[in-house]
């Protein structure tokens, strides 16, 4: 599984980014720059995530730093899937 690549998807779909996602690098800092990812869509993220990839995050896992980037999410995610 190409964890960035379904990162992406799961972004785009969650957020409405309609394909925004594509051009989105390792670097490209998520909380606080993408307005779309507000605290609602934080959540909706994580369950996303949870149900698509099948992975289990408890509340102890997330921080802010965990959104910070999108290299930062995608790490956070390839941890939990075992990649």
């Amino acid at each position: 599984m190409d964890v960035h690549a379904e990162v992406l998807r799961v972004l785009d779909e969650v957020l409405s980014l309609n394909g925004r996602s594509a051009g989105f690098t390792r670097d490209t800092a998520l909380l606080g720059a993408v307005p779309e990812l507000d605290s609602m869509a934080v959540v909706t993220l994580i369950t996303t995530l949870e149900e698509q990839l099948g992975i289990s995050v408890s509340d102890d896992d997330i921080d802010g730093a965990t959104f910070g980037s999108v290299g930062a999410l995608v790490d956070f995610v390839a941890e939990r899937v075992g990649t």
